[in-house]
């Protein structure tokens, strides 16, 4: 039994606990084998509350009906497996993953096909934030259904892990236009204005706080994306997730951001959004 990496069936009685390999150590070696649907993926604050989990629970919701399913999820029930498992964790806090499958995965002994993943979280270290990071970009991975987030998807993208000094990579439409990350939404501050792709990338839950955070701080905004050529004239950029809040990016392929370190928009909105998770985060019941 793996302790610290755990998978749960929300059955309609009960949470049961499905069997974890040893060796198990992500969630695409967790749901190897399974048959993949639609997922959210976030984390812990304080052990066992969350950030915006109404809102994860509506975005999965619509990843069903863009991929034309019917069925719904029981937000209740779902609301209170997470506080159970969640609270059960062994560590301080966990990446949690729920996921709607394609089919009931009847070959672990359940019928439901609800579950909920868990595996050991660390926050990314200060000093990346204090330094920035760098990205590249992918060659080939296109996201199918760019306003449903299905675990297809996350299986693709395995081979761009972070690697060496890249840590996330960039995708681009046919035109060059950077769209998002491979796990993230991107930022590029250009002219003073915060530039994120509005059409064609995931409607990233973080991504929705920080546009928000951003007219509040009134700093400009436009879905306009950031082209290839338009990389040397940016001043910042940032990535945004829900594991990750907003990071600095520093460096683009090859090419320094601005003076080469975080800015004052992207400082800004990071502390804008350390203030608002602090105010925010809850349990799931």
């Amino acid at each position: 039994m793996n302790a610290k990496v755990q998978l749960f069936a929300v059955e309609e009685d009960r949470i049961r606990p499905l069997p974890v390999a040893d060796r198990v150590t992500n969630f695409d070696q967790l749901y190897d084998g399974l048959e993949l649907g639609v997922y959210s993926a976030l984390r812990t604050f304080s052990h066992n509350k969350f950030l915006y989990l109404t809102e994860h629970i509506q975005r999965t919701q619509a990843s069903m009906a863009v991929l034309g399913w019917a069925e719904t999820l029981n937000e209740s029930r779902l609301r209170r497996a997470l506080h159970e498992v969640c609270t059960q964790f062994p560590l301080p806090e966990a990446r949690v993953r729920f996921d709607f499958l394609a089919a009931p995965p009847l070959h672990l002994g359940s019928p439901s096909r609800l579950l909920i993943g868990l595996i050991p979280f660390t926050p990314p270290p200060a000093s990346l934030y204090q330094v920035g990071v760098q990205v590249g970009f992918t060659h080939d991975l296109v996201r199918e259904h760019p306003l449903a987030k299905t675990a297809v998807f996350a299986q693709k993208r395995r081979k761009y892990r972070a690697a060496d000094a890249i840590y996330e990579y960039l995708l681009l439409n046919e035109q060059n236009h950077i769209l998002e990350g491979t796990g993230s939404n991107f930022y590029g501050v250009l002219d003073g204005a915060l530039h994120t792709a509005g059409t064609g990338v995931l409607a990233g839950i973080t991504r929705r706080i920080i546009l928000d955070l951003a007219a509040e701080q009134h700093i400009p905004v436009s879905l306009t994306p950031i082209h290839m050529e338009g990389i040397p004239l940016l001043t910042e950029a940032a990535l945004s997730s829900s594991s990750r809040g907003l990071l600095p990016i520093v460096k683009i392929g090859e090419q320094v951001v601005g003076n080469g370190r975080p800015g004052p928009i992207c400082q800004e909105l990071l502390e804008a959004y350390n203030d608002f998770v602090a105010r925010e985060v809850k349990t799931a019941v």
